[in-house]
C-alpha cells in the first residue's frame, strides 16, 4: 500500500500509529464518509473524527470533529479568532489539502492551514482520522494529532 502524505508525516515525526483499511463502498448509500468508516470498522463514532475545511473570515481553516457530531461554525470562528465561519467550497478544500473529499486528512496537507481539533478528542487514548484516501483511517494519540497539525483544541462540535 502506497504511503499517503499523512502517513509520511507520521513516519517522519516517528509518531506511533496504526492503519485501518476498509471498503469505502460499504454502506455508502446516502451516508457520509465518516459514518461509512465507523460502520465498516465497527468503531465508536465519538472516537472517529472527520476533517472539514471551512472559511473563517475568508481564510481556509481545518476543523476536526467527531463523526457523531456536527461542526459548530460559530464556535469554530471563535476558536480560530475570527467572527464568521462558513463551509469551504469542496473544490477549494481538495485543492488546498491535496486530498479528495472523503479522504481529506488533517495531516500532511499540501498547504498547512490553521487547524482546530474538537476538545473531545482529548478524552480518548487514541482517535481515528482519515489517512489521506477513502477507505483508510489512521489511529493515533490525540496529542500527536494536535502536535503534528499545530492545532488548537476547542469545543467546536455539536453532538447530535
Amino acid at each position: 500500500m502506497a504511503a499517503t502524505p499523512a502517513v509520511r508525516t507520521l513516519d517522519q515525526a516517528r509518531a506511533r500509529y496504526s492503519l485501518h483499511e476498509y471498503d469505502p463502498a460499504d454502506g455508502a448509500d446516502g451516508h457520509g464518509y465518516g459514518e461509512v468508516a465507523v460502520a465498516a470498522l465497527g468503531a465508536d463514532p465519538a472516537q472517529v473524527f472527520k476533517t472539514l475545511v471551512a472559511r473563517v473570515d475568508g481564510a481556509l481553516t481545518v476543523a476536526v470533529v467527531p463523526v457523531s457530531g456536527q461542526l459548530d461554525l460559530k464556535a469554530l470562528a471563535t476558536a480560530a479568532g475570527g467572527r464568521k465561519a462558513t463551509m469551504a467550497d469542496p473544490a477549494d478544500a481538495e485543492r488546498s489539502s491535496g486530498y479528495v473529499r472523503g479522504g481529506i486528512s488533517p495531516l500532511g496537507q499540501r498547504k498547512a492551514l490553521p487547524t482546530v481539533v474538537d476538545d473531545s478528542a482529548l478524552t480518548f487514548p487514541t482517535v481515528l482520522v482519515s489517512a489521506g484516501r477513502r477507505g483508510l483511517q489512521l489511529e493515533l494519540s490525540p496529542a500527536d494529532l494536535v502536535r503534528l497539525t499545530r492545532a488548537r483544541t476547542a469545543a467546536i462540535a455539536r453532538l447530535g
